[in-house]
């Protein structure tokens, strides 16, 4: 099915270029790829509708389900209001918006299209469910009891409704009440996993009952056990219980569900240390900040183990970073005179004494720069309280200013539970609302530069290669041994005859330019063979032999630019030397590589200036100046790209990610939705994670 939809697809595409299409036919196909879960294909489907009828409803509704589907809760909302602006008696499209309102935390908006829905279904269960979650999380507790009271005198048999009022009880501090909610859900149902985390947390909180709450987390597995969450939780209670080799087994676990869970690494290197296996501790520190970027807890801990491994140099960096986001945290300066003196360094007593006057103060947060590299923890000193962990770009260790430095210096060698245990879903009155999200866990990237290539990879929302006007016209030439496309993707050569090929092309260069007078296009063409057999220094060496002989030859500096781009990537892997010069060696390859830097942006300014419209090369720009890490820059040559070309969906996405990274999530997500729609696939992977 899903290649007669691409193949369709295909053929659409042609087609609208040169008829109408026919938009009852294309609407089918788009949602049979919405129930197909394709969402980001049937989102292609329905821009053609609404392309060519703007005024119908159904397809910014569809739409608005495939982009929550995909966790683009504000785009969804925007097309639900656009439905609803064209057709206010489609009573899904509110809904569909208060779900999306609901995630967002826009809980007042949410509530009142639920009421909406309720006035025409007041008893539909779905809606009056999320309705009392919403107001719970907006902490109307008498209105969340109220719905709870009026949903469950519909529905006495609904299981989840007890679930849900229990942890509402749980909230207002009515254990007894909570506990019997959870006994009637487990007696309705007792394959209920919220009811059992419910009590489980009962018993943690209100007696240190490890041993109950164990048996309850067991049940919770048993139900869903391919949930690294809950084995990373049951570790924290093994843990508490004394079980070392049950803790270390369900970390272990929780890594092989979930390779990217930076809480099970950052928790297993903790138990690690706590036995002294300090080489695999600090590989699993390692992983965290791999993970997560700088992270304060793992940079705490990796310097205690660095300096009972006597890497003392290692250590002082960890711990300067903990000092320099905690001026006033007494274990930071602490631990570095400690570190000091193990070095024998003289300043140590400095150190020492400025921490003892800091611990009789509370502690403040420090100048730190972005949000993201701040940890996310919550718990209070004792060894048995869980710390929660929560998103890495929200929250922080100091909760707030002015904190008992012991609290504070606890979180930073407590272990860590993951805090969604008892999120309860929503319930959709329309099935659709709610499906299976595209959430492949890939590590966070950016969009790469686009390049001229032979070879092309296209994907099925992105069957054809990007236009520049510059390549279009070089191939219209047919001067060129091969014919030019323009890509992020460019494919590597696996096939041994299209290896041949190439190297054939530049031997017969070779005995071109010997025997005739030298032309531009012909060092040109022998450039783009070495750069598709990734002989970056020769195909360098080409162009320059264009550009001397046509100073105007915007694509010879173009592919000069990609080509000192490339040529920078690749030497890192090369230094490799274990010589006692190889300090010298690295500083040499760190000039030579900000030299290729500047000249390979020096060369896409010159692109710039010779086609001011070639959107391409301000994208190229952003990407360069993403690199050298000035996002104030990036911005503003993203910003050009998208003003060139409105359509240009991996300058939308790169620009997004620029605008997280300077802390603008408003303007962010709204980028990664607009790079969503037009066809990036890891927009909404990426909108996901920073919207959590």
């Amino acid at each position: 099915m899903r290649r007669i939809i691409t193949y369709f697809y295909c053929l659409l595409t042609s087609a609208v270029v040169s008829a109408q299409i026919n938009t009852d036919q294309v609407m089918q196909v788009g949602r049979n790829a919405l129930y197909f879960e394709d969402y980001m294909l049937s989102i292609q489907y329905f821009n053609q509708v609404i392309s060519a009828k703007p005024y119908l409803a159904h397809p910014y509704f569809f739409r608005a389900l495939a982009k929550l589907n995909l966790d683009d809760f504000q785009g969804a909302i925007d097309d639900a209001s656009t439905a609803i602006e064209r057709n206010p008696f489609i009573t899904d499209a509110y809904e569909l918006r208060a779900v999306a309102y609901q995630n967002l935390g826009r809980h007042a908006q949410a509530i009142a299209d639920y009421n909406h829905v309720l006035s025409m279904l007041p008893e539909n269960r779905g809606i009056l469910f999320n309705k009392a979650l919403a107001q719970e999380e907006s902490k109307d507790y008498e209105g969340a009891a109220a719905t709870f009271e009026t949903l469950l005198g519909y529905h006495k048999g609904y299981d989840n409704g007890y679930v849900g009022r229990a942890r509402l009880r749980l909230e207002t501090g009515d254990t007894v009440g909570a506990l019997a909610d959870v006994d009637k859900a487990l007696q309705l149902n007792k394959n209920s996993v919220n009811a059992y985390l419910i009590r489980a947390d009962v018993a943690i909180n209100s007696n240190r009952d490890f041993a109950k709450a164990l048996e309850d987390m067991n049940e919770a597995i048993r139900l869903q056990p391919k949930y690294a969450g809950f084995f990373i939780n049951r570790a924290f209670l093994r843990h508490n219980l004394d079980d070392y080799y049950g803790a270390m087994s369900d970390y272990d676990y929780a890594i092989q569900l979930d390779p990217m869970n930076y809480v099970a690494y950052y928790n297993r290197a903790l138990l690690l240390s706590e036995v002294r296996d300090f080489d695999k501790a600090l590989l699993d520190l390692d992983k965290v900040i791999q993970l997560r970027g700088i992270d304060y807890r793992a940079l705490y801990n990796r310097a205690v183990i660095k300096k009972e491994k006597r890497d003392f140099k290692g250590a002082i960096e960890d711990i300067e970073k903990v000092i320099e986001a905690y001026p006033s945290l007494a274990a930071g300066y602490f631990l570095r005179s400690e570190i000091k003196r193990d070095m024998g360094d003289n300043t140590a007593k400095a150190d020492f004494d400025h921490s003892m006057a800091l611990a009789r103060q509370g502690v403040t947060k420090g100048p730190a720069k972005s949000s993201d590299s701040a940890s996310a923890l919550a718990a209070t000193s004792r060894k048995d309280e869980p710390a929660k962990s929560s998103s890495p770009f929200d929250d922080d260790i100091l909760r707030a200013d002015d904190e008992p430095q012991d609290i504070v210096a606890a979180r930073f060698t407590s272990l860590l539970t993951i805090d969604d245990n008892m999120n309860l879903e929503q319930e959709y009155n329309n099935k659709s609302i709610r499906g299976k999200v595209q959430d492949r866990n890939v590590a966070i990237t950016i969009e790469p530069m686009f390049a001229v290539s032979f070879y092309n990879s296209p994907t099925e929302l992105r069957p054809n290669p990007e236009y520049i006007r510059e390549v279009d016209d070089l191939n219209r030439t047919r001067a060129l041994r091969f014919m030019l496309q323009v890509t992020n993707n460019v494919p590597a050569l696996t096939d041994p005859d299209e290896i041949k090929r190439h190297f054939d092309s530049v031997e017969y260069y070779n005995s071109y330019l010997s025997s005739h007078t030298p032309r531009a296009i012909d060092y040109f063409g022998r450039g783009m063979d070495f750069m598709t057999l990734r002989n970056y220094e020769a195909a360098i060496a080409d162009f320059n032999h264009a550009v001397e002989l046509a100073p105007d030859f915007t694509m010879a500096f173009f592919m000069r630019s990609i080509a000192r781009t490339r040529q920078l990537e690749a030497p890192s892997d090369k230094n490799t030397s274990n010589d006692s010069d190889q300090p010298s060696n690295t500083a040499l390859t760190r000039q030579q590589q900000r030299v290729l830097a500047s000249e390979a942006m020096a060369d896409m300014d010159t692109v710039i200036k010779l086609s001011p419209e070639m959107a391409i090369a301000y994208y190229n720009k952003g990407v360069m100046l993403i690199g050298l890490q000035d996002f104030t820059s990036a911005l503003t040559a993203f910003n050009k790209a998208v003003e060139i070309n409105p359509s240009f969906g991996e300058a939308f996405y790169n620009r997004g990610y620029v605008y997280f990274r300077l802390g603008n999530r408003e303007h962010g997500s709204a980028d990664l939705s607009k790079a969503g729609e037009l066809g990036v696939i890891p927009s909404y992977n990426l909108l996901k994670r920073m919207s959590r």
